[in-house]
This record gives C-alpha cells, structure tokens and sequence, in this order.
C-alpha cells in the first residue's frame, strides 16, 4: 500500500544524506532501514532480518562474482604494457593521417575499453600513455586532453563494462545482450570522435603541432619510439585473444558472463607473465582490484535494499503511476529521465545514479514501449556523458590527477571545454540510438 508520508521520508533522507556527502552505500542503507522500520510499525527485529536477509542473497549470488573478475582482467592486460605497444603500432599505421596521434588515441581507448570496462582506467592510463607523446610534439594541450578524456567514455560502452553488468544486475536482463548491445553504438561514437578530429585537424593544424617538420619532412611524430616487432605482435595478438575468447564466449554461449570473466582474467595473467609482470606485480593487481570491486559490491548490496524498500512502501509503483499519468508523450518522459541522469552526473558518480534511478526509470520505459536492452545502452550513453559534465564531472578530474606531474598549470575549465565537443557527440548517438533502436538491439537479435 502506498503511504504518502513515508514514501516522502524515504526519499527526502535519501537525497539530504546524499546532499550532505554522505557515502551512496550508508545513505542507501540508513534510509532503507528507516523506510522498513517506518512500514512494519518500528520493528527493529524485521529492519535486521531484512538486512541480513538482502545482504547475504546478494552477495551468494554466482553473477557477482563478474564484477572483479572483469576488472582483474582489465587489471593484467592494462599492467602488462601491451596497450601502450598497440597505442604506437596504431599511430605507426596512420601515417598518412593529420592528427594521427589524436586518432591512435582514440582507436587505443576503443581497444583498451575492450579490456577494462572502466572509463576512469581508461582516462588515468590514457593520460600518462598519449598527453606527454602529443604534448611533447605540438598538439594544443586542451586539444589532446579532450582527445584523452572524451574517447574514456568509451570504457562504459563498450563491453565488457561495469556499468553494463551493474545494469543487468539491477534489472535482471541478460549481460551477455547488454554486452553485444553496446558494440555497433560504441564504433558509431568512434567514428564520430575521429571524424570530429579529422575535421578539427584540417582546419586548424595548430591544434595538432601546425604541421612542423624536422629531417627528411618526417613530422615531430614519427620520432615516437617504437616497440619491437615481437613485443608488438604479441601485445596484439593478446589483446585480440582476450577479446575474441571472452567476449566471443560468452556471446556464443560457451560462457557464462562470470565464468567468460574468469577466463579473461587468466587469459589476461598469462599476458601479463608473458610481458614480463612477476609476482609482486600480480599481486599488487588483486589488491588494486579488491580495493575498487568491494566498495562496488557494497553499493549492490545497498541498492538492493533500498528496492526491496521501495516495493515494501509503494514508493515504486507510486513514482511510476506518476510518471505514467501524465499527459505527456513517449519522447518527453524519456527526455525527462535522461535530463535528470545528466543533473545527476554532474555531482554523482554513475554507479550510484543507476543505484537511485534504475529501479524506478527501468519500468517506465518499459511500459512506454522501449526495447529493454536499447534502453540499456541509452541510459549508460546518458549517465556516462555525466562524467564529462561541470562541475563535477569524474573524468575530467581523473585526467587533471593523472598529468599532475606532466603539466600542472592547465586548468579544470580548460579540460571541460575540451572535452565538450565530445560530449555534443555522445549526445548526438544517444538521440540515433533513441531514434533508431536497432543500432543497439541488432546484433543481440542475431545471437539470442
């Protein structure tokens, strides 16, 4: 039953706990647990069982398990240096490219977010990988941190993503179809990034080091050190197997998303042996990963909670009768939803805006007539395009930290002007995919 007042407690000491810096899992939690202690009549003994109960079916469940062995993965690949030998082999094959070390940044960040399925993995190496090779060469230093921090958005994208798991977690939908859903419009969003820096190149060459030469008309460019040729083959040839056996696997059935998770990451270990990493590195990467995946997982738990919270006292199906009720269109209720994510990323990180939001966006969407799994890779495109968002935009601020040695005089301003031409771009694949859905639901329609 759907009590006024108690939805109203549940929601506004949510957002005044999160208002005043209160961590999203404690604030999930301590309003769930005042919503179950409001709704049984203040019984303490139901609030623990609840938490006990929700705590430990999350945590057993056998798809959790993907989060960390993901981001292992991602870990192995990322320390065994062979995203940097493919970085330069790239640049390498674009020779005939203005800006081509912009372009092998992009494509670099579309091979690492096959990988890591982080975007702030991808901005913190990204960062120390590519700025100081065009910054040392030329390029307009917001330029290339645009370059950096725009194409990291590609880490939530593309798959394997953490936001992707966590959204088919929370919703209860097939990984594996959020995984291939997010593959054509993550190489339309490279492509657009490339045109854009193409285009920019052309026009104005000072952005891109003005075209200078030095011996036998080489550019400053091609004094890049190069990798050997075995360290480059076999950096790349690793990185296509981790790919091809994980992501292949589990779209085709041989894997689970949590056993296709656990492959990679031994794929991705004897990678990173094979690159030279000895113990103290692997065991530096496990402790690196325990100290991001926990937290992650306790945010599961918490939201689990709070929706279980939240069917209790109605405050769903409230929300969603509301939303349902009124006169406006389709299209309107969807902008509404992706306005609200963009607020939203302006101040939170995006694992806990599909926290707060998913449960109750999900439905709606659902019931207004959107395919489930393109909504998936509308709402990710939507929250992830947050991260490059003033004031707060996590991204920007990841790329600030990473070239604090390297340059420590560029501002957070210049880096968020830099990165909103990328930014217009996401918004413009998030308006195709709306529009035309079958980019994302496409391929998934061919394998499942």
């Amino acid at each position: 039953m759907f009590d006024v007042n108690i939805a109203t407690v549940l929601v506004v000491s949510l957002l005044v706990m999160v208002a005043l810096g209160v961590h999203i899992a404690i604030a999930l939690g301590m309003a769930s647990a005042l919503g179950i202690f409001l709704v049984t009549g203040g019984s303490f003994d139901v609030v623990l069982a609840m938490l006990g109960s929700t705590a430990y079916e999350a945590l057993r469940a056998y798809e959790f398990a993907v989060i960390p062995l993901f981001m292992l993965m991602g870990e192995f690949v990322s320390r065994s240096g062979a995203v940097t030998d493919v970085y330069r082999a790239i640049h390498r094959g674009l020779q005939r490219l203005p800006g081509r070390l912009a372009v092998a940044t992009l494509l670099g960040n579309a091979i690492f977010s096959f990988v890591t399925g982080v975007s702030i993995a991808s901005a913190a190496a990204f960062s120390r990988i590519a700025y100081p090779e065009m910054k040392r060469f030329g390029y307009h230093r917001g330029f290339a941190l645009g370059a950096v921090a725009g194409s990291s958005c590609l880490g939530m994208l593309i798959p394997p993503s953490v936001l992707m798991i966590v959204w088919g977690l929370l919703t209860e939908r097939s990984i594996g179809q959020i995984f291939l859903a997010g593959v054509l419009p993550g190489l339309l969003l490279v492509s657009l990034f490339v045109c854009y820096v193409l285009v920019s190149a052309v026009a104005r060459p000072a952005l891109v080091g003005g075209g200078r030469e030095t011996a036998a008309g080489a550019t400053p460019e091609d004094d890049i050190p190069q990798a050997g040729r075995w360290q480059t083959w076999s950096s790349g040839i690793g990185i296509l197997l981790v790919v091809v056996a994980v992501l292949g696997g589990i779209w085709f059935g041989v894997f689970t998303p949590t056993e296709g998770a656990g492959a990679g990451a031994f794929i991705g270990l004897i990678l990173a042996i094979v690159k030279g990493m000895r113990l103290r590195g692997a065991i530096d990467a496990i402790l690196s990963v325990g100290r991001t995946s926990a937290p992650i997982l306790l945010l599961l738990v918490s939201a689990a909670l709070y929706s279980r919270t939240l069917a209790m006292t109605g405050v769903s199906s409230g929300i969603q009768g509301a939303f349902l009720g009124t006169d406006l269109l389709p299209w309107m209720l969807l902008a509404l939803m992706i306005g609200i994510w963009f607020i939203l990323g302006m101040v939170i990180d995006s694992i806990s805006i599909m926290l707060l939001t998913l449960t109750i966006f999900e439905p709606i969407a659902v019931s207004l007539g959107y395919d489930p799994i393109a909504f998936a890779i509308i709402g990710i495109l939507a929250i992830e395009a947050g991260l490059l968002t003033p004031p707060f935009g996590l991204l920007v601020y990841t790329v600030k930290a990473a070239i604090r040695d390297e340059d420590e005089s560029i501002s957070i301003m210049e880096i968020f002007r830099s990165s909103t031409p990328y930014w217009i771009i996401m918004l413009v694949g998030l308006i195709a995919i709306v529009n035309f859905p079958q980019i994302a639901t496409y391929l998934p329609s061919l394998v499942f």
